[in-house]
């Protein structure tokens, strides 16, 4: 048995969630595809849940782009978790193709006081943690940009942009666009401070900077995904897109905007 055939399994260790994987394991070893001692060695990175679930195995597995993602929904397809509890048969046959039909999925590279990095497949949320204004300098490519006053901001990836972009207001990016949105929360807009007033979009090889400016609001929450972070004093904030993707298996005829269209309209 090669690595190619090794598979490893994530979902939320609760008794109902082990009787539900029983069928797959089953159907996975009736195919002759193994369970793998560790993430590391599998080929296949298996989430059963939802897109919340997906998100904690992909940080989990530490973001591999030499592996391929598969998201299980339990319930109905989402925008990570394209196969359901009930398409197993599918899901199978999808993994024998000799050719794997992927997606392939930009994430983001965030960068506190320029220490090691962290990685994000939907969004990055920096916001005050103190009931008063945040304010940010912000800097694109080193220029500067504009100083931002409001409760925080949203770096989102395009996948990221239904996500919590999208009910601050922001727009719904395409995944074949490699690029990260930056999105304000609650912007300060009057005669005398002024922002954008809306999202932007950054193009792959843009490096975008927060700058904190140091009034009390030093140590803000920042959020990646669904994970909450804690650091000490922040001074600034480096994001841009990683030189890597992770690779999701695709159901055939389930592209990006069919699970807008489905979520949403």
């Amino acid at each position: 048995m090669t690595s190619q055939n090794q598979y490893y399994l994530f979902f939320k260790q609760t008794e109902k969630m082990k009787q539900t994987s029983l069928p797959l394991i089953k159907k996975l070893e009736q195919a002759a595809f193994k369970q793998a001692p560790t993430f590391n060695e599998a080929t296949f990175i298996i989430s059963l849940g939802g897109d919340n679930s997906f998100l904690q195995t992909v940080r989990k597995t530490g973001f591999r782009s030499d592996c391929i993602y598969i998201g299980i929904n339990t319930d109905d397809i989402g925008f990570y978790t394209d196969f359901t509890v009930d398409q197993l048969d599918l899901l199978i046959q999808s993994m024998q193709e000799s050719t794997l039909e992927v997606r392939k999925y930009p994430i983001i590279e965030a960068r506190i006081d320029q220490k090691a990095p962290f990685y994000c497949l939907n969004e990055c949320t920096i916001r005050s943690s103190t009931i008063k204004t945040f304010v940010m300098d912000v800097c694109i490519d080193s220029h500067y940009f504009e100083t931002f006053r409001g409760d925080g901001m949203i770096i989102a990836t395009p996948t990221g942009s239904t996500a919590y972009n999208k009910s601050a207001g922001g727009a719904v990016i395409d995944p074949k666009l490699p690029s990260m949105q930056v999105n304000e929360i609650s912007s300060l807009n009057n005669s005398e401070y002024r922002t954008l007033g809306t999202s932007f979009v950054l193009g792959s090889d843009r490096q975008l900077t927060l700058k904190i400016v140091q009034t009390g609001n030093e140590f803000p929450v920042i959020a990646v995904d669904n994970e909450a972070l804690s650091f000490p004093q922040v001074k600034q904030v480096q994001l841009q897109l990683a030189n890597r993707q992770i690779q999701v298996l695709k159901l055939k005829n389930n592209s990006f905007w069919n699970r807008v269209q489905r979520k949403f309209l």
